[in-house]
């Protein structure tokens, strides 16, 4: 690269055509001398890794040779560079004692152009994230935002061992566990025999039979017990031919009354 497409048309170009494209280079547009030398790179239309460092350097040595007969104010940075590229020169072109113990010119450039390759890696991805959308200004939240439903789904990690182990276990504990048993109670046969020999006694139309039981119905267990006996009570009294039952129809109500004039049932 020339040092005019750096600076522009000097004192002794005033006759270009308007039309040639000119590179205007101001040191205040880099955020230092990598930057710069990236720059340069670029302009020999190269891939970083195929650049030649030679020639990079001597385009930046022409740069900062041009700035100081423009009498440019130069960084520190750009004046440490320039040095430290003058050696590197320096360094490819005059080959190297075989006992140096200095580090080789070629590991200096390949350093130099991956710390280049690094520079334009990071360049490439801050414009990237600049280029991305920008909330609140080329995207908009909502007004309202839905919140975020949490959704837990609990994962078993066991084995067939512990399974196996886990089962036994609640096995175990079930054929260990002490076993009781609660005393039903039962309303007897005599019981219930005294108490219908009583309502057939004093009763001489049809009676409801659950009617006359809710007397002795205390608990709500007992309501079985209490119907089933007085059946069988009241069965053994129609066959003594004391009482007599009637049923209209089926699970109807049960009606009891006393038996008057009539033999008792002969058992054979």
């Amino acid at each position: 690269m020339s040092e005019s497409e750096f600076f522009g048309s000097s004192d002794f170009e005033e006759d270009r055509a308007t039309t040639d494209p000119v590179l205007l280079i101001d040191t205040e547009g880099f955020s230092g001398p990598l930057d710069l030398l990236l720059e340069l790179a670029r302009r020999q239309k190269v891939d970083l890794s195929k650049i030649s460092i030679l020639k990079l350097v001597e385009q930046y040595l022409a740069f900062i040779e041009r700035a100081r007969t423009l009498r440019l104010e130069l960084a520190a940075d750009y004046l440490v560079m320039a040095a430290w590229l003058a050696y590197l020169k320096s360094r490819l072109l005059v080959p190297a004692p075989e006992s140096s113990a200095e580090p080789d010119a070629a590991d200096l450039a390949a350093a130099l152009a991956n710390k280049l390759k690094r520079l334009e890696a990071f360049r490439g991805l801050a414009r990237m994230l600049q280029d991305r959308p920008q909330l609140d200004r080329d995207m908009f939240g909502r007004g309202q935002p839905e919140p975020v439903a949490m959704r837990k789904i609990p994962i078993f990690d066991a084995s067939i061992h512990d399974l196996l182990n886990s089962y036994a276990q609640q096995r175990q504990t079930r054929v260990l566990s002490k076993i009781s048993l609660q005393k039903r109670v039962v309303w007897s046969l005599d019981e219930a025999r005294a108490a219908l020999e009583r309502l057939v006694g004093v009763s001489k139309e049809w009676a409801v039979l659950d009617d006359y039981l809710i007397a002795f119905i205390t608990e709500p267990e007992q309501r079985r017990t209490v119907r089933a006996t007085a059946l069988s009570a009241s069965l053994e009294l129609v066959k003594e031919g004391r009482a007599e039952l009637r049923q209209d129809a089926a699970f109807a109500p049960i009606y009891l009354r006393a038996r008057y004039n009539a033999e008792p049932v002969r058992q054979t």
